[in-house]
């Protein structure tokens, strides 16, 4: 009994050793690689910088003048859960760059493109690209509904002061 107890001892630990210590790189894990287009086969000459890549466009994401006050609270909860362990609502980085003046830069459709579908944004996108040098992390893709995303779209129009 004791010898199979020190077989089983030594067989966890050979195991442990083999999946825990290995370190395999990913595009994902280099930054060089994660930020040359040519590395993941996308076409970064189609890629329009106005709009991103993504479903979201001019004609079917429309924001008013004015704040939609009840997505914009939707937004800030979905924010809270998803995104602002990386991201202040200044324009101070944290894990990624804070948001103040996100929406004055960018299109509404770039930006649910992007918070929806960053990886080939991120792939194809130089500006993108140029912050993931600065940022060393990729945005990870967070799964958000349309709905979600819409709503957080309207959470970043607050915090840069529409009313």
């Amino acid at each position: 009994m004791r010898d199979l107890k020190i077989l089983m001892a030594i067989a966890a630990l050979i195991i442990f050793i083999s999946c825990g210590n290995k370190k395999t790189e990913t595009p994902a894990d280099t930054p060089s690689a994660a930020v040359t287009p040519a590395s993941t086969g996308g076409d970064a000459a189609a890629y329009d910088p106005n709009r991103g890549e993504g479903k979201f466009s001019e004609e079917n994401v429309k924001v008013d003048a004015t704040l939609n006050a009840a997505m914009a609270d939707a937004g800030e909860k979905a924010a809270g859960v998803k995104c602002t362990s990386c991201h202040k609502m200044t324009d101070e980085k944290l894990v990624g760059p804070g948001w103040k003046g996100v929406t004055q830069r960018k299109t509404p459709h770039w930006i649910m493109n992007f918070i929806t579908n960053p990886d080939p944004m991120i792939d194809k996108d130089p500006e993108l690209q140029a912050q993931l040098e600065l940022c060393l992390v990729r945005m990870p893709n967070q799964n958000l509904a349309d709905e979600e995303a819409r709503n957080i779209l309207e959470y970043m129009r607050k915090n840069d002061g529409v009313k």
